[in-house]
């Protein structure tokens, strides 16, 4: 008869083989509940995270949808819990602000479209909600501040120039880069995304603050307005 500290030994023998495997392999070849089990060991040392991973998977679709779950609806799975959930809804933003932090230190040159793209894409990873942000750059396109303008619903964002103005004006930016995602849509803008660039281009002009581009994300794909000649010569 199995008893609790056999199962005890099972799954710290389970825990210690996973933990192992990922020092060895990485996680290109987990499995997306295997990668929630891992994650889960943190905060769950007494339980078994495999069943709950794999309950997790059933009632969410996939380890994206489980990580951008609400924690309070997490919670209420049978052994995760309030610190299990919203250690789990942590990951998504603090991928982000690793991110932003390894493309913004030391602050980074953008004058390099391929260096742009990737800070935006950085910037914008797994949101699940539409978001604009104003770039300041000084006159050598390093960046000065991400500034965030505008969180949205997932699929509209609310943008006014003078706004916009302001937050370049107190950064003392020299140059600007618009950026926004489309989470729920592909890279292709809008004719309201054409239309608002080309009012903030003219409202930055008038104080000798040139508009470089305004990048629009959507996943890992990237469209620049400026390689697409939106914004003129």
């Amino acid at each position: 008869m199995e008893t609790g500290n056999d199962k005890a030994r099972l799954h710290q023998g389970h825990r210690q083989r996973l933990r192992r495997r990922f020092q060895e392999e990485g996680l290109e070849k987990f499995e997306d509940h295997q990668v929630l089990e891992m994650l889960l060991f943190n905060v769950l040392p007494r339980q078994d995270t495999n069943a709950i991973a794999h309950q997790l998977i059933d009632r969410y679709g996939g380890l994206a949808a489980v990580l951008e779950a609400d924690p309070v609806d997490l919670a209420t799975l049978p052994g995760m819990g309030q610190a299990a959930a919203y250690f789990l809804a942590m990951i998504p933003p603090l991928t982000r602000r690793y991110l932003q932090c390894k493309a913004s230190h030391p602050r980074p040159s953008l004058n390099d479209p391929f260096k742009a793209r990737e800070y935006v894409l950085a910037l914008t990873a797994g949101r699940t909600e539409e978001v604009f942000y104003v770039l300041c750059l000084d006159l050598h396109a390093r960046l000065l501040y991400p500034a965030l303008v505008s969180r949205g619903t997932i699929n509209e964002a609310h943008v006014h120039p003078r706004q916009v103005v302001e937050i370049a004006l107190r950064h003392k930016a020299a140059e600007v880069i618009l950026a926004h995602n489309h989470p729920a849509g592909t890279t292709t803008p809008s004719r309201a995304d054409r239309n608002l660039t080309i009012v903030l281009m003219n409202a930055l002009q008038p104080i000798g603050i040139r508009l470089v581009d305004h990048l629009i994300t959507a996943g890992n794909q990237c469209f620049s307005m400026a390689q697409e000649g939106v914004l003129g010569k």
